[in-house]
């Protein structure tokens, strides 16, 4: 590929009188001012202009200078600054006027100089930096060069003698006929760096760049060296003989006497070859590269950036290009780099998608923030809805046509199918996805429908989505996906659509195959739905059908509902339909804890309505009922808040005898309860679990007062003496014995009553012997308390003329005065700290501790504690000093 332009800057054209002995040496340039330097010792001053409405360049000769008869120019060098150009010719240095050409006399020659170096870095305002290397000898004297005079600062010794210099500030890029070394002129340090075996014409030591050096090393390696020794770039492998190299970046140019090889720094290959005739030297420039030859100079000007990177895109060589990118970036505008950069990714990611990379093909388009819709729009069939979209993805060579594929090769085309799911789905949540979310979620609508992927559809239409309503419906009910289509109408807010689209399922007025719980999804639907008005409309169809189902419309609502139901509204409704109504009673009294006596009474009420007619029915469940039975039992023991004089009244002419004994219980009449479970119901286990299960939790007295009850009712009949004599044998614990002595029949024998006699009297030793026991441990308790009150007060308190008070630091003097319980003595009066002291007399004891808080006086005395003056130990709070 092109990546320079070669122009013909100037050509010496024959005369045609005999031999033509013109012959190019050297070339100094700058700006649009050009220098050359011939064989025959001549400067010829030019001027180039490119106007940009010119295809060609422009030359003009200024002027001529001769510096002799004969003898070539070796080198012309420009100081901007000084208008200086300096040239070494017959082995000195001359200054001349950059634009005059005049000689500077101020200025003398400076004698025996074989090469000469000028230091950019050490260029200021009104001077710089030279450095010359003598011929025959290993010195390097440094100059500084002014407008009207120089001087030698400084001469340095080289370890050989040079046959190439470079100077970049203070170090120095030598080359000598074997190695090549870098010298600090200013410390001092050498730094060898490689040596040799070259040729004098083909070793190079030119600078490039900023702070970087390019040399010929060994086979024939650009190599590019830092100041201090380092490499920032691979080396390039040069053809050989090259005989001088130039660095514009990212490019090193390298030339050969017919020809100059240009190759990237960046990947070390060749990109161009310009053929040119009898080449002498290379002379880069920021804007260019000059190529020298005997008879004419060429100028190569870099091909833009942009047409660079269009061209590689071209060959295919994007991630070429984006390299080259992301090292000139500098070299763009920030927009100009950012717009490039973003197309240069996606083309690259076209490319991919072409050759079927599509994980990387992905990443690229999401990096590069490539618009959704330019993919949407390569495939078949596919809508891109916005009306202002214009595709304008880079046309890459490798494209394919999708449609084409999809009739071709279905297996292919079903991975390009999978790969805009991936890629639409990643991009999405993204905020190129976001501006175009209409035109993704209806593509991939229509792409999961015509292939069939039933769960992704659903799962698409059922959460928030931007799918274009008015599509999709029809597509939908041209495949016959009701229930999906119903999805979609609750996802766009048509709740109400939605559901009589399922009701219609459900009713096999249309046939859907992808959904078999629709009226689940229905019930569910209408759970979690805030519109009441909705609800009414189908709850009664819900209830019609299934009772079971339709009450979780109004039990499984969502917490955070905030229209939900209240009981009474519900209850209008489920009057017709006792099972809803008895669940959602349930609901109300054991899941919400309902305490209203109403709702407990219906649920009630409702048992014993469903029960009663369970047992009118010749052909009903037994196992149901005496289900719900238990339900009914289990409910009237632990609720306390319904009606149970209703209840009794309900149940009172049934035979549910258990239930009617409950509800005496709960009235307080144990006696009549238990006459029902005896006497009609029958069941001596049931009227003593009653007993058992009334008196749980009460007292004692209670216990044996409801067990003597149903004791006395046995006794009340001759059929029950065997129940009875059992209920004293099992429960001796549960009677008192004299009460049960004074109820016996005297016609019992002692043998009847025998067992539970030998087990009450047990009990009743057992229960004498426990309080004893308790009494006693009571008591040491005690003693042990009194023990440890001894021993924490007996003690005395010394108090002296040096004792001070812990609070103010003054001495005790007066005859009372408050110790802390950790020991400390203060005055009466310094009462700051909330604490409790023991108000004692020199060289008594206190009495009492001061844990001890009682309203009157511990001693024998017994006094009140209102006086604290006429009491000494008396326990005072120090935060209020008064007498507790």
């Amino acid at each position: 590929m092109q990546v320079f332009t070669p122009a013909l800057v100037f050509q010496r054209t024959p005369s045609g009188k005999g031999r033509d002995k013109f012959s190019i040496q050297c070339l100094e340039c700058f700006g649009k001012n050009l220098y050359i330097g011939t064989k025959e010792g001549a400067v010829e001053y030019l001027t180039v202009n490119n106007p940009s409405s010119q295809q060609s360049l422009t030359v003009r000769e200024v002027g001529k200078r001769q510096m002799g008869r004969s003898g070539a120019i070796i080198k012309l060098t420009a100081i901007p600054v000084l208008n200086h150009l300096l040239v070494l010719w017959d082995g000195s240095i001359t200054v001349l006027n950059m634009f005059s050409l005049e000689a500077l006399p101020a200025l003398k020659k400076i004698p025996n100089v074989l090469l000469f170096a000028v230091s950019e870095s050490g260029i200021q305002r009104d001077s710089a930096e030279l450095i010359v290397a003598s011929s025959r000898r290993k010195t390097v004297s440094v100059y500084k060069v002014h407008v009207d005079r120089w001087e030698c600062v400084k001469q340095v010794v080289l370890p050989q003698e040079p046959v190439l210099l470079a100077a970049l500030g203070t170090c120095l890029c030598v080359a000598t006929c074997d190695r090549y070394f870098l010298h600090d002129h200013q410390s001092q340090n050498t730094t060898d760096l490689f040596l040799h075996n070259l040729g004098k014409q083909n070793i190079i030591a030119n600078k490039c760049g900023k702070g970087e050096f390019v040399l010929n090393g060994p086979g024939c390696l650009g190599m590019f060296v830092m100041k201090n020794g380092t490499s920032q770039h691979p080396p390039v492998q040069l053809p050989d003989g090259v005989m001088d190299a130039a660095v514009h970046f990212p490019y090193v140019l390298a030339l050969q006497n017919q020809s100059v090889h240009i190759y990237s720094i960046l990947d070390q290959q060749l990109k161009q070859t310009v053929p040119v005739h009898n080449a002498r030297s290379l002379v880069p420039t920021e804007e260019s590269v000059f190529i020298v030859t005997d008879k004419e100079i060429q100028r190569l000007s870099p091909v833009p950036l942009e047409d660079q990177i269009h061209e590689l895109v071209n060959r295919q060589r994007v991630e070429e290009a984006l390299t080259l990118l992301e090292r000139l970036q500098h070299l763009l505008p920030r927009d100009s780099y950012k717009d490039l950069h973003k197309n240069l990714i996606c083309t690259s990611g076209m490319i991919k998608f072409y050759r079927e990379a599509f994980v990387e093909a992905k990443e690229l388009f999401i990096k590069g923030d490539l618009d959704p819709r330019e993919i949407i729009s390569l495939y078949p069939a596919m809508p891109v809805l916005s009306e202002d979209f214009t595709p304008q993805t880079t046309a890459v060579s490798n494209a394919k046509d999708l449609w084409t594929l999809s009739r071709n090769d279905w297996p292919t085309f079903q991975q390009y199918l999978s790969f805009l799911d991936d890629f639409l789905r990643e991009v999405k949540p993204t905020a190129q996805g976001q501006t175009c979310l209409q035109d993704i979620d209806s593509a991939l609508f229509k792409l999961y429908l015509e292939q069939g992927e039933n769960e992704k559809l659903d799962q698409l239409v059922s959460t928030q989505n931007n799918c274009n309503l008015q599509m999709c419906v029809a597509d939908l009910e041209q495949h016959k996906r009701f229930f999906t289509l119903g999805l979609l109408y609750q996802s766009q807010g048509q709740h109400f659509n939605a559901i009589q689209t399922w009701i219609k399922i459900v009713e096999d007025e249309s046939e859907d195959p992808s959904n078999t719980s629709v009226f689940q999804h229905i019930v569910k639907t209408l759970s979690n739905l805030e519109h009441k008005q909705i609800i009414w409309k189908f709850v009664d169809w819900v209830l019609r059908r299934d009772q079971e189902a339709g009450i979780l419309i109004f039990t499984k609502t969502n917490a955070g509902n905030h229209n939900t139901f209240v009981p009474e509204e519900v209850f209008t409704i489920l009057n017709s339909y006792p099972v809803a109504l008895t669940l959602y009673l349930e609901y109300l009294v054991n899941e919400s804890h309902s305490k209203e006596e109403k709702h407990h009474t219906m649920l009630i009420t409702s048992y014993v309505k469903r029960i009663l007619r369970s047992l009118a029915d010749d052909h009903n469940n037994e196992s149901s009922t005496e289900e719900m039975r238990h339900k009914l039992q289990q409910l009237l023991w632990q609720s306390s808040f319904y009606n149970a004089d209703q209840i009794y009244d309900q149940i009172a002419s049934s035979s549910l005898h258990v239930e009617q004994a409950i509800s005496l219980g709960k009235n307080g009449k144990h006696k009549k309860a238990l006459q029902v479970l005896v006497n009609e119901e029958k069941d001596q286990q049931a009227a003593e679990c009653y007993c058992w299960r009334t008196s749980a939790g009460r007292d004692k007295k209670f216990t044996q007062t409801i067990f003597l009850t149903l004791l006395q009712i046995y006794l009340e009949s001759s059929h029950h003496v065997i129940a009875a004599v059992d209920l004293l044998n099992k429960n001796p614990e549960s009677f008192d014995l004299s009460s049960v002595l004074m109820v016996l029949p005297e016609s019992w024998s002692l043998k009847v009553v025998l067992r539970f006699l030998c087990e009450s009297l047990r009990g009743t030793v057992h229960d004498k012997r426990m309080r004893g026991l308790e009494m006693s441990l009571a008591k040491v308790e005690t003693l042990r308390h009194r023990h440890a009150l001894m021993a924490a007060t007996h003690e005395k308190i010394q108090v002296d003329r040096g004792c001070v008070c812990h609070s103010c630091q003054k001495r005790l003097t007066g005859a009372e005065f408050l110790r802390r319980p950790t020991g400390e003595l203060t005055h009466i009066t310094c009462h700051n700290d909330p604490l409790f002291f023991i108000r004692g007399r020199h060289n008594e004891p206190p009495t009492y501790p001061a844990y001890v808080l009682s309203s009157r006086c511990p001693s024998s005395c017994n006094p009140s504690l209102g006086n604290t003056g006429k009491h000494p130990h008396t326990l005072v709070c120090t935060h209020t000093l008064r007498t507790i």
